[in-house]
């Protein structure tokens, strides 16, 4: 009989991208996938390959803000209404949760119908949402060895990786193109949704402070956001540097594959892709963030020698240029940083997390 899975994501990339490669996976085995997420999602949930998807009303609590606080309690109490009828409709056999606090109404109610539960958690630290689902889960899926925030809950957790989409396991059949002494230096630069506004007002100064000659071999592409957009292309136009420019690219993990080294954030998707596909990267986590999660990413890849990490907060415009500089005259530095990368992705972490699900569906033997 045909197996079925509700997953359940925040509405960013970086939940659901890691949910759309399980998706692929189990639909493989013969599952039926549905999908239970916010409104954000119809940008990244397009082409997400679920029979339905159920928009379930979700906010982030506030607890510097008691008003807010009570409204956010009061959309997640209709939210686990509203997700206990969509279970009672689909029938699941098990439920995922893939992070964000959209997860915790269709978690909740999972929960309280007597389903198996699964939280994947692609950071080197546990979200808060996550966290809160954590005791009430059936099991914990790690992207990273090493995960802060699981204590007492150690015997839940098993280590699968960060699935990744189709496309990036496509991406990670292209070898790395060691850069030589003649020829293009082919550099992508992205933000994600809190990233692409730091990187729009800092690289056109920082690859301004590059030597004409190196810049004239540069070819660049970046996100920027659109209200940034004709500012860089100026900024980039009077240094005489090639760059493609847009608030988003469908195929991002075709130009990671194309590029001799990324600078971006250290989200875990980026941090997951990187490694899976093999590239060298600059990372510079997101500061300032509750549980420094994007600081924990980054020092895998660095620990490794995949990536060198750069903060933020202080971070001058020839600290990019300097290292920009070093690794154009010493490109056996980013080759060796290539396959560093690669040794810490997990192409198989979809199917590993398929096998955790089918086990859990199997375990509990729900009736449909």
């Amino acid at each position: 009989m045909t197996k079925t899975v509700l997953l359940t994501a925040g509405g960013t990339g970086g939940h659901l991208f890691p949910a759309q490669a399980l998706a692929h996976a189990l639909i493989a085995r013969g599952w039926t996938v549905h999908l239970a997420t916010d409104g954000r999602a119809t940008r990244y949930g397009q082409d997400f390959p679920a029979e339905s998807i159920q928009i379930i009303p979700s906010a982030t609590p506030s607890v510097k803000n008691p008003v807010k606080m009570a409204k956010a309690a009061l959309k997640l109490a209709k939210g686990y209404m509203a997700a206990r009828k969509v279970i009672k409709t689909l029938k699941p056999d098990v439920v995922v949760g893939f992070g964000g606090y959209p997860t915790v109404p269709p978690m909740l109610a999972a929960r309280s119908l007597g389903l198996p539960t699964c939280l994947h958690e692609q950071n080197g630290v546990m979200g808060r949402a996550n966290r809160f689902l954590g005791k009430g889960a059936s099991a914990i899926a790690a992207s990273f060895p090493i995960l802060k925030g699981i204590e007492g809950l150690e015997n839940k957790v098993a280590l699968t990786g960060n699935p990744v989409r189709p496309a990036v396991a496509l991406a990670a059949e292209t070898a790395y193109t060691p850069f030589g002494a003649e020829g293009e230096f082919r550099l992508v630069v992205f933000g994600g949704s809190q990233g692409a506004r730091f990187f729009s007002e800092y690289m056109p100064g920082a690859l301004g402070r590059l030597p004409q000659e190196i810049r004239e071999r540069i070819v660049l592409v970046q996100q920027c956001r659109p209200e940034d957009l004709m500012k860089v292309k100026v900024g980039y136009r009077e240094l005489g540097l090639k760059a493609e420019l847009a608030p988003f690219f469908s195929d991002m993990p075709a130009e990671i594959a194309k590029a001799h080294l990324v600078i971006c954030r250290s989200g875990a998707s980026s941090v997951s892709e990187l490694a899976a596909i093999g590239r060298p990267s600059v990372l510079v986590p997101l500061p300032g963030t509750l549980d420094q999660d994007q600081h924990a990413n980054a020092k895998v890849l660095e620990e490794a020698g995949g990536a060198w990490v750069l903060q933020q907060r202080g971070m001058r415009p020839n600290d990019i240029s300097d290292l920009l500089e070093d690794l154009i005259a010493n490109p056996e530095k980013l080759t060796a940083a290539a396959e560093a990368a690669r040794g810490q992705g997990k192409l198989d972490a979809a199917d590993r997390l398929a096998d955790l699900v089918e086990k859990l569906a199997g375990d509990t033997g729900v009736a449909k």
